[in-house]
């Protein structure tokens, strides 16, 4: 079978560089070796990023999309017009560019859409015959609520394009149960969890970037949006500072939202010492280095399915803060520290325990460790997505 993973902004690259590297595991040591008639894997994205930690295995990638934008991302910067320039880019790619490659695969397995007004033309150039043949259209939803609900008018449409694949897969019975409220139907969804991932591992000067804890220091890591509630755990890490409650907080990641007020408070408040700050895109081994050094890891979110920040996070035994909402909302609370979303004083309370308890906290880390363990493999992961893979065949072969 001849697979074509497709996420174009590389938003889950970790997510896809795991799945394909299992895929292609099935078939054996060397892509280029494989008998003719067995899986062959392709994975398309954008150029290669110094903060991208791919290295595909056994699979080949391709950087299709955005080789132009990518190029002029320097003298651009992130702001509005080296977005105006990928939108631009990529309704001209999706239009015009050369998808022959994509076509011929017997799958094209696309995890993210990231330009509705855009997606709808590749699928819909993707779904054509080419020799009385169409490739089976395969999405993954990784959340209900397209870009967590943040993106405005870049998820308008969305929902619309789920009709054009042949199968969905999503992460669990949550999401699942979303779909069938928007209207999907039950035949086409696919329950796939989503397994545990690992970071690249830190070097030696990537440890000495992040310095050494003074007091047990709470980690808030991975891009900063609103859905992520921010404004929550700064709001409970003043209350707990004010009380006297002896911690640093860490926050490693890139914000997509204005934090310089809620920064101005905890130094206003006096507590900017106790503020660890990383922020910008970092590669895998510096964010690494920062879970290598953190006692807790706090998700404090207002909604989320799944979190590929969690699931990167759980094998380094550390105490893991979070909300019920998602995949957290399942999670056995003699495991993890739960509380209510939107709530600060729970919030707030809980970190306290979390803080000041150090036997707790290390009844919380073996707990993420046992965690881990029950959630499975990517071979896992792999095997069912193959599974999916067939079912979606048979019905494009009918359509």
């Amino acid at each position: 079978m001849r697979i074509a993973m497709v996420d174009p902004s590389l938003f889950t690259g970790r997510y896809d560089d795991s799945l394909c590297a299992a895929l292609a595991q099935v078939n054996g040591p060397r892509v280029d070796e494989l008998p003719k008639g067995r899986h062959q894997v392709t994975l398309y994205g954008r150029p290669m990023r110094g903060t991208d930690a791919i290295e595909p295995k056994n699979y080949h990638y391709d950087a299709h999309f955005f080789r132009l934008s990518e190029r002029l991302r320097g003298a651009l910067g992130e702001g509005k017009a080296f977005r105006a320039a990928k939108a631009a880019e990529y309704l001209a790619q999706a239009r015009l560019a050369d998808v022959g490659a994509m076509q011929a695969a017997d799958v094209v397995h696309v995890q993210w859409l990231p330009f509705p007004m855009a997606d709808r033309m590749l699928v819909d150039r993707l779904a054509r015959s080419k020799n009385g043949k169409l490739p089976a259209l395969v999405h993954t939803v990784h959340n209900a609520s397209a870009f967590h609900g943040d993106s405005g008018a870049q998820a308008a449409g969305y929902r619309a394009l789920l009709d054009c694949f042949d199968a969905l897969i999503v992460h669990g019975e949550e999401t699942r149960g979303a779909m069938l409220a928007q209207g999907l139907a039950a035949e086409k969804l696919h329950i796939v969890p989503h397994p545990p991932m690992e970071l690249a591992r830190a070097s030696a000067d990537d440890l000495a970037a992040v310095p050494a804890p003074k007091r047990p220091r709470t980690l808030f890591f991975g891009t900063i949006r609103p859905y992520k509630g921010f404004d929550l755990l700064i709001d409970a890490c003043i209350a707990l500072w004010q009380q006297g409650v002896d911690f640093e907080l860490a926050v490693a990641g890139k914000p997509f939202m204005d934090i310089a007020p809620l920064l101005e408070r905890v130094k206003a408040a006096g507590f900017a010492d106790r503020l660890v700050l990383d922020l910008g895109f970092l590669t895998e081994p510096r964010l690494d280095a920062h879970l290598q050094r953190a006692d807790i890891i706090v998700f404090p979110y207002r909604h989320i399915d799944s979190s590929g920040a969690f699931l990167s996070a759980l094998h380094y035994g550390k105490a893991m803060v979070a909300t019920r909402v998602g995949m957290f909302s399942g999670l056995d609370e003699a495991l993890v520290a739960l509380c209510p979303p939107e709530d600060k004083a729970a919030l707030t309370q809980t970190l306290r325990m979390a803080i000041e308890n150090e036997t707790q906290r290390a009844q919380w880390g073996q707990g993420v460790r046992l965690m881990r363990q029950a959630m499975g493999q990517w071979s896992d992961a792999a095997a069912l997505t193959l599974d999916v893979y067939e079912i979606a065949r048979e019905r494009a072969m009918k359509q």
